[in-house]
């Protein structure tokens, strides 16, 4: 108990810097480990069964992030309430959360998936899928659905044990995911000839591995916090504390999901197939990009988190500008790669020379100003973790939504498919300016609190 305490204690008296290192180091590379299920399963299937299965793949994007949305809700709440709590010395409130959030995932997963296996071609169409991607996108999802329980329990329980201080751990137990999924994938793609659905098979057993893995660990003994008796027991104000804070990370996801159903229907009108499949490498590339900030966002939440409940302001503020640093620097490196060298990228995923064309010409338009996105995807972490629910919500919104939505309306009928493509750095100039404003006055607060005295500088 005294290692689990010293652990916490780091999170208000250890040097931000490396705080901020120890944390994120092992969520970014978990993240970019868990992403390879993704990359791996584009690459070989692109590569082995053709660029109609990449285009059904890119039409199963917002069917997963309706299951990533109802995940996350739950998951990013959970971890962000355990973070609070543990700072506020309330461990036995933690635990309730860590016992509320697992039957919660049990519910939302029952109620999705009868809905995904009643209605899934009629989905699948309605996110934009064609008489060619029809097949590839039904055998992928009639495959990975399984998996998405399984999915949602993972990576919410990983979360929690990142932040009742086992950012190692909860490393681990992603590599233990991923590594399965790398040897299986190749496996039952190519020696199984069970083509996209064998990436499915794959990413499922994978994933019931690592989520085994997260369980387990809450059943141990030495651990902060542990299933108990009474935690399962559903709570209103727990729930509404879960929910209220994961709403806004949740939004982003389903923005996500109808995001995609109008992108996906603009570029099948302005290009076709080759345009969807384009897209599904654009998605891909970007994601790995993202999936580092938001590793860093992971590393960041619980010393925020800790040290605003803890009421330790000055340590949160300077936690946040050195989480943007990193965070633009990550995504400024992505927009030069992707600027520089387009076609290389293409050829990861393809041998298709049409496709290799349109991907060139869409990530050359599309990542102009992704630089940005790291700002953005920091920002709207930071008030998520000290409860600013509304300000996160709204700021989730403007990029993927309130900005972005016209622009595709609008802009491919000037501009046609390149219009599709300039409606991405567009949204994220207009919301980088919305964000700023926004946090410059957050900032101000805190620092007025500060000067003031209403809370302990560190």
């Amino acid at each position: 108990m005294k290692s689990i305490q010293g652990n916490l204690q780091s999170l208000a008296t250890g040097k931000i810097g490396r705080l901020l290192w120890d944390y994120s180091v092992p969520a970014v590379v978990g993240m970019l480990v868990m992403s390879l299920y993704n990359v791996i399963d584009r690459i070989f299937i692109g590569q082995g069964v053709g660029p109609e299965a990449i285009a059904g793949l890119a039409i199963t994007f917002p069917v997963m992030n309706i299951s990533a949305a109802l995940g996350v809700l739950i998951g990013a709440g959970a971890s962000a309430r355990v973070s609070i709590m543990l700072g506020a010395q309330n461990r036995r409130g933690a635990e309730m959360v860590l016992g509320n959030s697992f039957v919660l995932i049990l519910i939302n997963a029952t109620i999705y998936l009868t809905l995904f296996a009643i209605f899934l071609d009629d989905i699948l169409i309605l996110f934009g899928a064609s008489p060619t991607s029809l097949p590839y996108a039904h055998d992928f999802m009639s495959f990975i659905m399984p998996g998405m329980l399984v999915m949602n329990i993972g990576f919410t329980l990983n979360n929690i044990m990142r932040a009742s201080g086992y950012p190692v751990r909860a490393m681990t137990s992603m590599f233990l995911g991923a590594g399965c999924n790398l040897v299986l994938a190749p496996l039952f793609i190519f020696g199984f000839q069970w083509g996209i659905k064998g990436a499915a098979i794959a990413t499922d057993i994978a994933m019931t591995i690592f989520a085994a893995r997260v369980v387990w660990h809450f059943y141990q003994k030495n651990t902060t916090l542990r299933f108990t008796p009474g935690c399962y027991r559903l709570r209103w104000h727990i729930i509404l504390g879960i929910i209220g804070i994961g709403a806004a990370p949740s939004l982003v996801n389903l923005a996500s999901c109808f995001i995609n159903v109008i992108i996906n229907t603009r570029l099948y009108e302005h290009g076709g197939d080759s345009a969807v499949a384009a897209a599904g490498i654009f998605v891909t590339v970007t994601s790995l990009l993202t999936m580092v900030v938001v590793g860093i966002c992971q590393g960041m939440q619980p010393i925020i988190g800790y040290n605003y409940g803890a009421g330790l302001l000055g340590r949160l503020r300077r936690t946040y500008m050195l989480a943007v640093l990193w965070s633009t620097g990550i995504t400024s490196l992505g927009a030069i790669v992707g600027l520089s060298c387009p076609s290389v990228i293409a050829r990861a995923f393809t041998v298709d020379a049409n496709l290799i064309a349109v991907t060139d010409n869409a990530l050359s338009l599309s990542m102009i100003m992704f630089w940005v996105v790291g700002f953005q995807i920091v920002s709207t972490t930071f008030f998520q973790s000290i409860g600013k629910v509304w300000k996160s919500i709204f700021l989730s919104l403007t990029r993927q939504v309130i900005f972005l939505i016209p622009l595709l309306l609008l802009l491919p009928d000037k501009f046609g498919l390149d219009g599709v493509w300039l409606s991405f750095p567009v949204s994220d100039t207009l919301a980088t300016l919305v964000t700023l404003s926004m946090i410059l006055w957050q900032l101000h607060t805190i620092t007025r609190d500060i000067s003031a005295n209403q809370l302990k500088p560190a």
